[in-house]
């Protein structure tokens, strides 16, 4: 992966947005288990973050997907998960297929506003019972007359609280599960659309979590994005960037992790010396750097063919999947080294300890991950 002045700007102008619009205020932003998406969304889409790769047609900057994943890694500079988390959501996870598959009309009512920031996206992929498992997703959209009217519920939906429209994924037929869904846009102040709670989370409690239910709400038809019942396909695809973006934003924040705690154990005092002194701690911490190390080759190696136009799947489920499990291994690790102070609510580490954690379940669970990877090495269904 060759990075070019472009791209460092575009990580330093970042990176300084970040210094003086973000992190002082992570931590009343964590308080508060909310973060003012629509005030910060629209200074990001002012300075161009929010339509890095989208169509210049609409606000965007076409660029490449290296640019995204320079954001995401940048991103971690962010003090918390929640709001990378959210941001993520917004240029890569809700608009994606908007942006390939519709129509111009509906890129004009959804993504341009997307793109500045004066809309907030929410992705309404997640069930009750289907979170992993798209394919059984329960909610319905069924035509009347030029409408769909839609039935059913959403869960996990980030940002769901303060979204101007979401990316709904519904059953618009009978047909076989991964030929019957439909991805539509749909207006969150619709009639029939409930805000049923905000979830309290162990972690990325800074990012608003909302339960959504559907009580025949009528839509335009016209709001479908791409062909009916090529939702399950598009969808897919969409998750192989979401998977890129977020194993490209763990690094940064596992990164500040290592670097913290080496500087906290190198003042810590135990047993007349420091505990950075003892061999153990030093030899864990390499093998740490090592593995980050790793994420990212594997990272780059697939922005690098993802930007040729060639297949990542593979690559971006190891990414994905390396990622959630370094989400969890570095900063385990690292909390260990700070003794009691590891283990109280505002530390640093164990900040990222609670946050990483959603890595290994959110965008396809770990086992998902090994199943597409194992399919993908023909391995699979064999005993």
């Amino acid at each position: 992966m060759e990075f070019t002045h472009e791209h460092e700007e575009l990580r330093r102008n970042l990176k300084r947005f970040i210094d003086n619009e973000i992190n002082p205020h992570v931590d009343a932003w964590e308080e508060d288990e909310i973060f003012p998406a629509k005030e910060l969304f629209k200074k990001m889409g002012a300075l161009g973050f929010l339509g890095l790769t989208k169509p210049e047609d609409y606000g965007g900057a076409a660029l490449d997907w290296s640019y995204a994943m320079v954001m995401a890694e940048t991103l971690g500079h962010i003090r918390c998960g929640g709001v990378p988390m959210a941001i993520g959501v917004q240029t890569d996870m809700a608009t994606p297929a908007l942006a390939r598959f519709g129509s111009d009309t509906v890129k004009k009512e959804f993504l341009a506003p997307s793109i500045s920031g004066e809309y907030v996206a929410c992705l309404g992929v997640s069930e009750p019972g289907a979170g992993s498992d798209v394919a059984s997703i329960k909610t319905t959209a069924k035509k009347d007359g030029g409408d769909y009217v839609i039935n059913g519920g959403k869960l996990w939906t980030t940002s769901g609280t303060q979204a101007d429209w979401m990316c709904l994924l519904a059953n618009s037929s009978e047909g076989a599960a991964h030929k019957n869904k439909t991805l539509i846009c749909l207006p969150m102040k619709t009639k029939g659309v409930t805000v049923a709670k905000k979830l309290r989370k162990i972690g990325m409690m800074s990012s608003d979590t909302a339960q959504i239910y559907f009580d025949n709400v009528r839509v335009p038809q016209r709001f479908r994005i791409g062909e009916e019942g090529m939702g399950f396909t598009y969808q897919m695809l969409q998750f192989q960037e979401e998977r890129l973006w977020g194993a490209s934003a763990k690094i940064m924040g596992l990164q500040r992790c290592i670097d913290e705690t080496a500087a906290y154990t190198r003042e810590r005092k135990m047993f007349g010396g420091t505990v950075l002194g003892f061999q153990a701690v030093q030899f864990r911490l390499a093998e740490l750097q090592t593995e980050i190390e790793a994420l990212r080759a594997l990272v780059y190696r697939a922005v690098s063919l993802h930007i040729k136009g060639e297949d990542v799947t593979t690559l971006a489920s190891m990414a994905k999947l390396k990622a959630g499990r370094l989400a969890r291994e570095v900063p385990d690790a690292c909390l260990q080294y700070w003794g009691g102070m590891g283990y109280t609510w505002d530390n640093p580490v164990s900040r990222a300890y609670r946050d990483g954690r959603l890595t290994s379940i959110g965008g396809g669970a770990d086992e998902v991950m090994l199943s597409i990877i194992a399919k993908r090495m023909g391995i699979a269904g064999g005993r």
